[in-house]
C-alpha cells in the first residue's frame, strides 16, 4: 500500500467516526418504527426501546471483539465459518440478506408513505429502481454527506420534538389512554424498535480508517450509541404523548405530528428529512446486500453466477440486482409492519451467529457473559416477533 493510501485510510478521527456511528444508526427506523412498534407494546413502547438498546448493545461489543480478532470482510457469515462451521456461516449469510432486503423495503416504503401515502408502494418501488441505478454506477455515500444528514435529520426532529412539548400542558402529559401492550407485545416491539438500531456494528469494522483505533472506536461506538438513543428516547416519548392525545398517527407517524404542531411548513421538512435519511439507507443497504451476495459467491456458498461484477467502479451488478428484486417483493406482499419483522428477526438471527462465534472463540467470563447474553436476547426477541407476527 502506497503511502498516499495509508494516510487517507487513516482520515478518520474521534468525530468522523461519531458522524460514520451516529450516521450508521440514524436513518430509516427514526421516521418509520413507531407506528408499528406501538400496536404491539403500547404505552410500554420504552421498554421495547431499553430492550432492543441492550440487545443491540451486547451485538456490538461481541461483533467488535470478533472484527479485532478476525479482520475480514463479511461480519458474521465470516465468523460463523471460522468458529463455528459452513452452516452457521450460511445460516448468517443468508439471514443478513434477508433481513437488510427487508430493512431496504421498509426504507422504501418510509419514501412512498411519507410523499404519498395513497401511493406508497408504487413509490417505494419506483425509489429501489432508482437507488439500484445509482449503486450501479458506483455511487455511495461520502462523510461528508453523512454529516449534511446527521445535521438536517437532527435539527428537523429537534424543532419537532420542542414544538410539540410547547404545545402540551401538564394535564395533557399522561398516557393513561393508551393501553399497555402484552409481555409477548412489547418483546415483539423490540425486534421491531431493534431496526432502528441497523447500522451500529459499522463502526467496529473502521480500524484500517480510524487514527489510532484501539483508543478511538470504542469511545467512538459508546458516544454514537448513546447520542442515537437520546434522540430515540425523545422521539418516542413525543410519539406516546401525541398518540395520548390524537387517538392514531398512521404509518407516517412523524409527519402527524409535525401537521399538528407546525402546520405544512414543518411537515414538509419532516418529510424532506425522513426522505433523504431513508434514501441514504437504501443506497447503503442495495450496495452493502450486493457485495455480501457477492464475497458469499467467491466462497462458493451462493450460486457462482452472482459473482459478476460490471462497469468502471467494478459493482457486483447482479448480487445488487438481487437485493433490489427481495426488497422489491417484500414491498408489494407486506407492508412496513411486516417489512420491520421480517428485517429484525432475520438480523437478529444474524447476530445469533455471531454470539455464538464469540462464545466458542473467547475464553474468559466477560466476552463469554456478553455472547452468552446477547445470544438469549437475540433468540427471544426473533422467535417472539416471528410467533406474534403469525398470530396476528
Amino acid at each position: 500500500m502506497s503511502a498516499g493510501s495509508s494516510d487517507l485510510s487513516r482520515r478518520l478521527g474521534l468525530r468522523g467516526a461519531v458522524t460514520i456511528g451516529v450516521g450508521a444508526m440514524l436513518g430509516t427506523g427514526v421516521f418509520a418504527v413507531w407506528t408499528p412498534a406501538v400496536a404491539l407494546s403500547g404505552s410500554a413502547l420504552l421498554a421495547s426501546l431499553a430492550i432492543a438498546a441492550i440487545i443491540a448493545a451486547l451485538n456490538a461489543a461481541s461483533t467488535a471483539r470478533l472484527a479485532a480478532d478476525l479482520p475480514v470482510s463479511g461480519g458474521a457469515y465470516a465468523y460463523g465459518r471460522a468458529h463455528i462451521s459452513r452452516t452457521a456461516g450460511l445460516v448468517a449469510g443468508y439471514a443478513f440478506i434477508l433481513g437488510k432486503s427487508a430493512s431496504a423495503s421498509a426504507a422504501a416504503l418510509t419514501i412512498g408513505l411519507y410523499l404519498s401515502p395513497e401511493n406508497a408502494r408504487v413509490i417505494a418501488v419506483s425509489a429501489v429502481v432508482v437507488i439500484l441505478l445509482l449503486d450501479l454506477q458506483g455511487i455511495t455515500r461520502s462523510t461528508r454527506v453523512t454529516t449534511v444528514l446527521i445535521i438536517v435529520v437532527v435539527t428537523v426532529l429537534a424543532v419537532l420534538v420542542v414544538m410539540w412539548w410547547r404545545s402540551q400542558s401538564v394535564e395533557t402529559t399522561s398516557l393513561q389512554a393508551l393501553p399497555t401492550g402484552s409481555l409477548s407485545g412489547v418483546v415483539a416491539g423490540a425486534g421491531l424498535v431493534f431496526v432502528a438500531f441497523a447500522g451500529y456494528a459499522r463502526i467496529t469494522v473502521l480500524g484500517a480508517e480510524v487514527r489510532s483505533p484501539q483508543r478511538i472506536i470504542p469511545r467512538a461506538v459508546a458516544i454514537s450509541f448513546v447520542v442515537v438513543l437520546m434522540i430515540y428516547l425523545a422521539i418516542g416519548l413525543t410519539v406516546l404523548s401525541a398518540l395520548n392525545e390524537l387517538g392514531g398517527l398512521g404509518d407516517a407517524a412523524l409527519d402527524t405530528v409535525a401537521r399538528q404542531v407546525g402546520g405544512e411548513a414543518l411537515a414538509l421538512a419532516v418529510t424532506v428529512a425522513a426522505v433523504m435519511a431513508a434514501g441514504a439507507v437504501l443506497l447503503s443497504l442495495i450496495a452493502g446486500i450486493g457485495r455480501t451476495v457477492f464475497a458469499m459467491s467467491s466462497h462458493g456458498d451462493a450460486p457462482a453466477a452472482l459473482r459478476k461484477v460490471g462497469g468502471r467502479s467494478q459493482i457486483p451488478t447482479r448480487g445488487s440486482m438481487v437485493a433490489a428484486a427481495i426488497a422489491v417483493g417484500i414491498v408489494l406482499i407486506g407492508g412496513l409492519g411486516e417489512a420491520l419483522a421480517v428485517s429484525g428477526s432475520s438480523i437478529l438471527i444474524y447476530y445469533a451467529v455471531a454470539h455464538v462465534a464469540a462464545w466458542r472463540r473467547f475464553r474468559r467470563w466477560p466476552s463469554r457473559l456478553v455472547a452468552g447474553l446477547g445470544l438469549v436476547g437475540c433468540v427471544v426477541v426473533a422467535v417472539t416477533v416471528v410467533a406474534v407476527s403469525l398470530s396476528t
